[in-house]
């Protein structure tokens, strides 16, 4: 399975189809999240993903600048269908080059649920806020720094 990065613009239609099918079974279905999904931050996001051969998306992030503070860049909608493969550390890993090369964050910060906080951590970022309740689920804002 390969890694693609590209703007909303470059994605074509059937991976536009399961980028938003995958982040509906896992934040809509399997978390059982009611929020609109679909905010229009995806139109300006760099989009990272694995596809296996079929074309479905099995671990997804995006990567946007909207509302941060200068030289931040936000990761988000952060997904892995199967845990423990793998693919989650290989889109955050990709994810993270992009922002501090093609994208030339200072910092990264991201949501993390909080039993999420591990995984992330096991990556380089650090916990910079208390728990917070965001879509009804214990969050806490996490960053990682360019060394």
């Amino acid at each position: 399975m390969t890694v693609t990065v590209k703007p909303f613009g470059e994605l074509t239609a059937s991976e536009v189809y399961e980028i938003l099918k995958a982040r509906c079974d896992i934040f809509t279905v399997e978390q059982h999240i009611c929020y609109p999904d679909m905010d229009d931050i995806d139109y300006d996001a760099i989009h990272v993903f694995c596809a296996d051969e079929r074309g479905v998306v099995q671990a997804y992030l995006r990567l946007y600048t909207e509302g941060a503070d200068q030289g931040t860049v936000h990761i988000g909608r952060v997904l892995t269908r199967d845990h423990g493969m793998g693919l989650g550390r290989v889109v955050m890993e990709e994810g993270i080059r992009v922002a501090f090369g093609r994208m030339g964050a200072a910092s990264i910060l991201l949501h993390s649920q909080e039993y999420c906080i591990g995984f992330y951590e096991k990556l380089g970022f650090r916990v910079v806020s208390d728990v917070f309740i965001e879509a009804e689920i214990p969050h806490v804002e996490m960053i990682m720094d360019r060394i």
